[in-house]
């Protein structure tokens, strides 16, 4: 099996609560929190560690909530490789209202990273010994990374030999897209949009984008999340979509990275691209049963999966 390595550029610690009902000014209580390390590469280290996967999560982390972030890596058995910073690690906090069903999720920014600290992150991933198969970066860019940073970490993938994979948004995800070299790109169907300059409302218009991706040279597979319409497919051997798993709904937080980790991790194990996205969705829809920001279980994605 393959090794897998992860890059969260701005990670956080996920800290999640219930309450009864959201209300201005008035002082809510809150149940007790819940802790997890959280941020795009980190969770998709998360599911493929639950998996059963090869994996090491790579992350620059400074500050209180950065050693909370290691510590709560290390209890959980995840291979991780801390870089250190001189900023504070980012929280990002969720609360779910208990009497409507609703979800709110409040992102905060990220610290600065200054260049020695990105030139470290890559250096950190170089260093690794042996090379890992799949390179997966996903999240945000945090403050003071421009956008040419990820053409050092497409270069990176290349002279070590990682098939690369992306989870990005907006400005990143354009500028990755124009320049190539990605293995497997997740995008959602706003962020699709996005690249388009507009609203991609038919089968069609997603099918004839996602298509033209794989076809311009710059991604050789495009797996496009479609939320409660399932997913899109696209790749040299054409099109297919894949209905959503129909489950109880507790949370959305950390669906999608679980798509990617465990879609990697399927396609890390030689599975078929059709089986590795099926795959992808039973951990996704695994996820959605949790509450907060829990990731999926192996026995219930195995259950999904095999019930699909």
């Amino acid at each position: 099996m393959s090794r897998i390595a992860t890059l969260t550029l701005n990670p956080a610690m996920d800290v999640s609560t219930d309450i009864a009902r959201l209300a201005p000014t008035s002082k809510l209580r809150c149940t007790l929190p819940r802790y997890e390390p959280g941020g795009g590469g980190i969770n998709v280290a998360r599911v493929i560690r639950n998996l059963g996967g090869d994996t090491v999560a790579i992350y620059p982390a400074g500050g209180p909530f950065g050693a909370m972030l290691q510590r709560a890596l290390e209890e959980l058995g995840l291979p991780e490789l801390r870089v250190p910073i001189a900023g504070d690690t980012r929280e990002s906090f969720t609360v779910d209202e208990g009497e409507t069903g609703l979800q709110y999720r409040f992102v905060l920014p990220g610290p600065t990273l200054t260049p020695d600290e990105r030139q470290a992150c890559l250096e950190a991933i170089a260093a690794l010994v042996p090379p890992p198969d799949y390179l997966v970066v996903s999240g945000s860019f945090p403050t003071g990374v421009a956008l040419d940073f990820h053409d050092e970490i497409v270069a990176l993938a290349q002279r070590i030999g990682a098939r690369l994979i992306l989870d990005y948004s907006g400005d990143a995800l354009r500028h990755a897209v124009e320049r190539g070299g990605i293995h497997l790109l997740k995008p959602s169907l706003s962020e699709l949009s996005g690249l388009t300059g507009r609203v991609l409302e038919s089968q069609v218009e997603q099918e004839a984008a996602a298509r033209g991706l794989v076809e311009q040279g710059a991604v050789e597979i495009v797996v496009l999340s479609l939320g409660a319409e399932g997913a899109l497919l696209a790749s040299r051997e054409g099109l297919e979509r894949f209905p959503a798993f129909e489950v109880p709904l507790r949370s959305a937080v950390g669906a999608g990275d679980s798509v990617v980790g465990a879609t990697v991790l399927a396609l890390s194990r030689g599975w078929s691209l059709h089986d590795a996205v099926r795959y992808g969705m039973a951990a996704a829809a695994a996820t959605l049963m949790l509450p907060g920001t829990g990731l999926c279980r192996a026995e219930d994605v195995e259950r999904l999966f095999r019930k699909g």
